[in-house]
């Protein structure tokens, strides 16, 4: 085994036993950035093991190619969601009117909100601080381990932080940010704003945005504008952001 050969298989057992940690240890909070570690490792050795494939046998050169090709078909686009989205997040806030906020919501523990929810509604908090007269709904159902809905946990959140109840909507129904915006706009509409014409804020995280602006417009929406969250942590930050390339494409598809 060459020195070369030697060292991808360290860099991939290095890459494994990182992802081991980042996958059992849940308070970190990064298992995509795990699960990506862990595909990584398993693309080296498969690159190394068509490399010797490709050394003895002209069908191991073609399925490297293919390989090797693959790769970068499935990269370059990845490269530039990943672009776009970090772009979009990091844009400056735009000062702006609106006539409704709409918060999307974000895992619960227990009753308590995530970290990531509790960065949405502090941001929330900040800009209904500004904005005293505008309705907003909270929009968010009740998922796995979360034992109140989260637009329950949001309301709860908000009021006792000084927010008048009687500005507060609950949308307690959707699982996805494309039901977020779905079933808000029967919310919006029972307030007498039409979502399809007036301006709209969305709270959300920054690596969230690019993303939950493009549902938004699929869903009706012409007029929106994000309010971006941040969370704490650049690691944290980098792991959501990662991911958000993944998700892209399963919106560009499904949603």
């Amino acid at each position: 085994m060459s020195r070369e050969e030697k060292l991808t298989l360290v860099i991939a057992a290095a890459l494994v036993a990182v992802s081991a940690v980042l996958l059992t240890v849940r308070i970190i909070g990064m298992r995509f950035s795990g699960f990506l570690l862990l595909g990584i490792a398993a693309l080296l050795v498969l690159e190394l093991v068509l490399d010797r494939w490709a050394k003895c046998s002209r069908k191991g050169w073609y399925a490297r190619l293919v390989f090797r090709a693959g790769c970068a078909l499935a990269l370059i686009p990845l490269v530039i969601l990943e672009i776009t989205v970090i772009h979009e997040g990091q844009k400056p806030f735009p000062e702006r009117e609106c006539t409704a906020v709409v918060v999307l919501g974000a895992g619960v523990n227990s009753t308590q909100p995530s970290l990531t929810l509790r960065t949405r509604l502090d941001a929330a908090l900040a800009y209904l601080e500004d904005h005293p007269e505008v309705p907003v709904v909270l929009t968010g159902g009740q998922g796995y381990g979360e034992q109140i809905t989260e637009a329950q946990c949001m309301y709860d959140y908000l009021t006792a932080h000084g927010v008048e109840e009687s500005r507060l909507l609950l949308e307690e129904q959707a699982t996805s940010t494309a039901e977020n915006f779905a079933f808000s706009k029967a919310c919006l509409a029972a307030a007498g704003i039409d979502a399809a014409t007036e301006p709209i804020a969305v709270v959300t995280n920054d690596f969230h945005l690019f993303r939950a602006q493009l549902i938004a417009v699929r869903q009706g929406y012409t007029d929106t504008f994000g309010v971006p969250a941040e969370l704490p942590w650049w690691w944290l930050t980098a792991n959501y952001y990662a991911r958000e390339s993944f998700a892209m494409v399963k919106t560009l598809i499904f949603d």
